[in-house]
């Protein structure tokens, strides 16, 4: 019987090392892997390319990576919710990468289905395509539009099986699925991790052929970004 099951964050990052592209699963603050990253804070590995929806925020996701000037380069969608990273895009200190939301799910999709381009005609005309080889189909303009691959792919869900495959819950079914396909080593953190046969084949959203690592994770925050309440 295949077991991918690690003790935990600690020997699920084995081999993390400086200069490397991570892929991070969750939207906003929903479905991040935290727990691994605080592993990555802990660790101090730098020079890091972040692949994510969005930074997370000053104090909490991605944003306290930033905070320690581990990460070189992101690649996201989002980013407007994090001071931090305004500051250091602002200050020439960060490199950023901005790709319109669906682009940058297709992107990661793209690169583990084994697709290495497509033509999409979303940001054509815009700052999005310059430098972007473009085509015409059916009268309409395209870019040229690169899968995105990453050295490990960090996500989160809310149950697995000692076999890797994984269950996502409500929005937390967000990038995480698409970003589990595209890594060299996938680390999958859950927050209930079952012997394998347990988990029901027609709701498995990603296959466990997909995952190299899986532990359940511990002390999930899973913080509100905005939170909004009405006044009676």
């Amino acid at each position: 019987m295949i077991n991918k099951t690690v003790s935990g964050p600690e020997a699920a990052l084995e081999g993390l090392a400086d200069g490397m592209t991570l892929m991070l699963g969750g939207f906003g603050l929903c479905g991040i892997p935290e727990n691994s990253i605080e592993e990555i804070l802990r660790r101090g590995v730098k020079g890091l390319t972040c692949i994510s929806n969005n930074a997370g925020v000053d104090d909490f996701g991605i944003g306290r990576l930033l905070q320690t000037r581990q990460v070189r380069k992101m690649i996201a969608s989002y980013v407007g919710e994090n001071a931090e990273f305004e500051r250091q895009l602002l200050a020439g200190e960060l490199e950023v990468e901005l790709i319109p939301q669906g682009t940058l799910a297709e992107r990661c999709r793209a690169g583990g289905a084994g697709i290495p381009a497509f033509y999409t005609p979303a940001g054509y005309g815009t700052e999005v395509g310059e430098g972007k080889e473009s085509r015409e189909f059916n009268g309409k303009m395209y870019l040229l539009e690169h899968a995105l691959h990453a050295d490990f792919a960090f996500v989160k869900a809310w149950r697995g099986d000692t076999a890797g495959n994984l269950i996502f819950k409500g929005t937390a079914r967000n990038f995480n699925p698409m970003m589990a396909t595209a890594g060299k080593i996938t680390v999958a953190e859950v927050e209930e991790l079952v012997p394998a046969g347990e988990l029901d084949p027609n709701q498995i959203h990603t296959p466990g052929i997909f995952v190299q690592r899986i532990f359940e994770g511990k002390n999930y925050e899973k913080r509100i970004e905005q939170r909004t309440v009405r006044t009676v």
